[in-house]
């Protein structure tokens, strides 16, 4: 272990001896040209002297390119023995196609390829892997770095939705760069990841991108079992809850429901020719009218109370509510395959709407468009279009599955009914109450690829 430290005293004592020798060689050339001159001997002192020019060229050269070998050491160094992953990337072809559309008046990069999915797929596979340092290779348990290096898309799954984030930073000019991503790693495995990297100033620098990657899979997964932990805990207590009002529904509708019954049973048996009463038939039925008033009531109470608290209505970030739903729901839509592209107009108005409301249509319309595309061959794309019409926000969603049967969009709002058959039938229903509740309408329709396509508005919010 000792070994190395005397072959690298006697390297840095070479290179200073070298150093010297260079600095005082052209020294001792101009000396000799100054001593020749004085002796009258013009000839020698112009060869000593060029002799002086050419060695001190020579050792400019050599001391540059000893600097620049020693520069290069250190920056091997430093990335070979940083205690975190590092990788280089070129990005060439992506910079020059982002600039290239940027000369062609593209401003939205993410809209764009919203609408360009396969070429966003065809740009991700021109960016490069060119080397990664030692501590990705101990980390992951590569063999080597060609399990790395090569095209990013061999490592960047089509489900990851991280990618066109580095065009549009690219295309604002930002000089840094953040996003979490999931890899494929080198036994296999998907792994969560942080990247980080300073972004060049020009397209030449893009040939050698340092990109920092943190692996936290592990994080990712404590955070995961913590949110199923407390929804378990939520959904237990709303079991309970609604445990304690079905008893209460029960308590409350069950007994007039049995004086119902039981007066209707009088009623039957006092209409009987022997038995006839008129009197006694008439008061059996002011009390089945009576108590099917109370159940009634009983009913439209427990409507009203459920009823009573109006959306917290406000200013909505709409862009912002469906990136949030679509990191709610990262997980679900990676594991079915799906991939949600985004294309947002310019200066797009908010929206006056409950937040929570907003996120949860979009969550409800995400997961119907991946679970519709379910085992489907080939690219799952998921489109969210917004633009603003007249005095509200359009949003549509659309994806590339099998559609929506034209007999069941009349009752694909109702409750309970569901195309799946392991749905409940709930989710589209809560989106048109949540849409209509905020005085928009929500339809579905067939997209232009042959796909569903839900389509519902919001008001745009007042000044």
């Amino acid at each position: 272990m000792t070994a190395p430290a005397p072959r690298r005293g006697a390297g840095v004592a070479r290179d200073l001896a070298i150093s010297a020798a260079c600095i005082l060689a052209p020294a001792l050339a101009a000396a000799v040209a100054a001593h020749l001159l004085a002796g009258g001997s013009a000839s020698g002192a112009a060869v000593a002297g060029a002799a002086a020019i050419l060695l001190a060229v020579v050792a400019i050269r050599f001391v540059s390119t000893m600097r620049v070998r020693h520069g290069e050491a250190r920056y091997r160094a430093i990335f070979e023995r940083a205690g975190i992953s590092m990788w280089r990337e070129d990005w060439t072809a992506v910079a020059e196609s982002v600039a290239e559309l940027r000369r062609a008046g593209v401003a939205d990069m993410e809209s764009h390829f919203a609408a360009r999915p396969d070429e966003l797929r065809a740009l991700k596979a021109k960016v490069f892997i060119k080397d990664v340092n030692g501590f990705t290779l101990e980390e992951t348990g590569a063999s080597g770095k060609e399990a790395y290096v090569g095209p990013l898309s061999r490592l960047l799954p089509d489900t990851d939705q991280t990618f066109v984030q580095w065009l549009v930073a690219f295309a604002r000019g930002d000089r840094f760069f953040r996003s979490e991503a999931h890899v494929i790693a080198a036994d296999g495995t998907e792994r969560d990841t942080l990247f980080t990297a300073m972004l060049p100033g020009n397209v030449a620098e893009f040939a050698d991108i340092v990109v920092t990657s943190l692996d936290i899979t592990h994080y990712r997964q404590a955070q995961a079992g913590l949110m199923t932990a407390e929804a378990d805990a939520a959904r237990n207590s709303r079991i309970a809850t609604a445990n304690a009002l079905t008893a209460s529904i029960a308590h409350e509708v069950n007994s007039p429901l049995a004086a119902i019954l039981a007066n209707a049973q009088a009623a039957q048996r006092l209409l009987r020719p022997a038995a006839l009463d008129v009197e006694e038939v008439g008061a059996a039925l002011r009390d089945i009218v009576s108590q099917a008033t109370r159940a009634r009531d009983v009913v439209a109470r427990l409507t009203a109370h459920f009823n009573r608290s109006p959306p917290q209505v406000s200013p909505v970030d709409v862009v912002h509510a469906a990136r949030t739903a679509n990191m709610l729901v990262e997980a679900d839509l990676r594991r079915l395959g799906a991939v949600v592209h985004l294309a947002v107009e310019e200066d797009l108005p908010s929206v006056a709407a409950d937040l929570i409301q907003v996120q949860q249509v979009f969550v409800n319309l995400l997961l119907n468009a991946a679970q519709a595309m379910a085992g489907r061959q080939g690219a799952c794309d998921i489109t969210v279009s917004m633009r603003g019409a007249d005095e509200a926000v359009v949003v549509e969603v659309a994806d590339n599955g099998p559609g929506v049967p034209a007999e069941s969009r009349a009752r694909i709002f109702e409750p309970f009914h569901s195309t799946r058959s392991d749905g409940m039938g709930l989710g589209l229903a809560i989106c048109r109450n949540f849409v209509e509740a905020h005085g928009g309408e929500i339809r579905v329709d067939t997209a232009p690829g042959g796909g569903a396509l839900f389509t519902f508005t919001l008001p745009i919010a007042a000044d």
